[in-house]
């Protein structure tokens, strides 16, 4: 994986791992209750019972484990990251119904095909790209996905609060534009940037029937 490590979107989570080892501050969150609400924003969209799931820049498996706290009825999590050690971390919690893969997913979008997931879910893992590796990734996770795909993003269009915000490595997104570019993929798009005043934004997109 050493190669990948070169990618511009995976440098930053690669120093980070260097710095504070495998764990959570490697994941670049910048507060687990921020991190563990994006994860409940998704279950609230999507539900998951009886999903198989693929969470792509799973680093050491929170959404697996946050899933199996709140008792959400999926049938198989699958979380891949590009991070060995991340993904090492993730397979010594030993989360039952939960299985890790290195894999960059950007450089081979073909490991999103893996397994036949209901839905992909990338939480956080858009945050260094930029909009063309990002837009790439999400359109081919959504032809990978046999229900549809989620994934959050900073937006654009934040409270006056977070003006002075420091994003670190990440950086926000055309949140109009991406909902907008969402919409013609499918009708069928969820939207929602208000659990965190706007500095956050979350969309669904479902496949049409």
């Amino acid at each position: 994986m050493a190669d990948d490590h070169k990618q511009p979107y995976l440098k930053p989570y690669q120093q980070a791992v260097e710095k504070f080892g495998p764990g959570f501050e490697a994941t670049l969150w910048g507060t687990k209750e921020a991190q563990q609400l994006r994860f409940e924003v998704m279950i609230e969209l999507a539900g998951f019972e009886e999903c198989v799931i693929l969470d792509a820049g799973c680093g050491q498996g929170d959404f697996g484990a946050y899933l199996l706290e709140r008792k959400v009825l999926f049938s198989r999590y699958v979380g891949i990251d590009a991070m060995e050690a991340m993904i090492v971390k993730a397979i010594e919690r030993g989360l039952p119904r939960c299985e890790f893969q290195v894999a960059d997913f950007v450089t081979n979008p073909d490991v999103l095909n893996l397994v036949e997931a209901d839905y992909i879910c990338l939480s956080g893992s858009l945050n260094t790209m930029d909009d063309d590796t990002a837009r790439k990734l999400i359109e081919a996770a959504l032809e990978a996905s046999a229900q549809g795909v989620i994934f959050n993003f900073l937006s654009d269009r934040p409270h006056p609060k977070w003006a002075e915000k420091n994003l670190g490595p990440a950086r926000r997104f055309d949140t109009k534009a991406w909902l907008d570019w969402s919409l013609s993929q499918s009708s069928r798009v969820s939207f929602t940037q208000d659990y965190l005043d706007g500095h956050d934004a979350t969309i669904m997109i479902r496949h049409d029937e």
